[in-house]
């Protein structure tokens, strides 16, 4: 064998064996492998923010603030340990069982509530009415306004003397009501605000969902002779059981954050009526500066939060309907 078949024989061999590498590289399951490899880092560049900011305000935050919560410290002075002390005075005390009793009155009203008055608006706005769009961003101009402005805004509606509530009772022959003075109309007066703005997001959640049901199922259920309530209740509520969890989910939540509608309009009074669990955090931690007890309420708070929410994930399964893909 010459040396010039040699060299060919080689060349042939060497093209033969770049056939090959190209052909593997190209191979669906090598170009899935990699496709897979790029999604996930660009999946985890975008998300190293979000989770770094997660981990500095939220995971750190919440570690310190249990750390905290066995200690005595006042902010400025040096960090005692006591141990459980915080959890024992905070268990003994009668402030915190009436933080604790109207925190939970507020959220019982208003969820059930602001979810009942969002579902009737987004029913009401679900048609094909001109103008209707007006009415829309109306009912969710609320959620845009800021807590503080609409506070003092409603603060001036309630003052006794000249605010316009009173003054529309009074052209009736109803007399001037203490709204954020009484003992028994102050929290029904920061529980009404608390619907007014919650009410506006559920509208919004409700009737995205009720435009998503298919209409061909209405029409099924008019054929089958049901009547408009007996469709609302037996085929659209079913339909929009996950939007309507997700609601629950989000209006408790929020509805135990309550803090600047309390700290603007009746900064918890009158007699700690209005006081609720937030605003007791904010003045035991930055206004008597009881760090360690302060955290010890809020680390309770936060697992009696993350407990309901767990529970209410937990038994969605009962009443939760989710369509296939969903």
């Amino acid at each position: 064998m010459t040396v010039s078949q040699v060299r060919d024989d080689r060349t042939i061999e060497s093209v033969a064996a770049s056939g090959e590498e190209i052909r593997a590289a190209t191979a669906p399951g090598t170009r899935r492998r990699r496709s897979r490899r790029d999604d996930s880092f660009w999946g985890a560049l975008l998300l190293t923010p979000y989770a770094l900011g997660l981990l500095a305000f939220v995971l750190i935050p919440t570690i310190a603030a249990v750390v905290i919560s066995f200690t005595n410290w006042d902010l400025l002075g040096e960090i005692h340990f006591i141990g459980l002390a915080n959890y024992v005075q905070m268990f003994t005390s009668a402030d915190f069982w009436q933080v604790a009793g109207n925190t939970a009155y507020y959220t019982i009203v208003v969820v059930p509530l602001s979810i009942a008055v969002g579902l009737g608006l987004a029913v009401l706005l679900n048609r094909r009415t001109p103008g209707m769009h007006i009415f829309r961003s109306l009912l969710f101009l609320p959620v845009t306004v800021p807590v503080v402005a609409s506070g003092l805004l409603w603060s001036w509606m309630m003052t006794p003397d000249y605010g316009l509530i009173n003054y529309l009772l009074g052209l009736v022959g109803i007399p001037h009501q203490p709204w954020l003075t009484g003992v028994h109309t102050a929290m029904p007066s920061i529980i009404l605000v608390g619907i007014w703005r919650s009410a506006g997001l559920n509208v919004v959640l409700f009737l995205a969902a009720l435009q998503g049901i298919d209409r061909s199922v209405l029409e099924a259920a008019a054929l089958d002779g049901a009547g408009a309530w007996r469709t609302f209740v037996r085929v659209v509520v079913p339909l929009i059981t996950p939007t309507l969890f997700f609601a629950t989910i989000i209006s408790l939540i929020s509805s135990f954050q309550v803090f600047d509608q309390t700290y603007v309009m009746t900064q918890g009074g009158p007699n700690d009526q209005t006081m609720t669990f937030i605003y007791y955090i904010f003045l035991q931690g930055f206004t008597f500066l009881h760090m360690g007890y302060s955290s010890a309420v809020s680390t309770v708070f936060t697992i009696v939060v993350f407990a309901l929410t767990l529970v209410a994930i937990k038994y969605q399964r009962f009443w939760v309907y989710y369509t296939e893909g969903e």
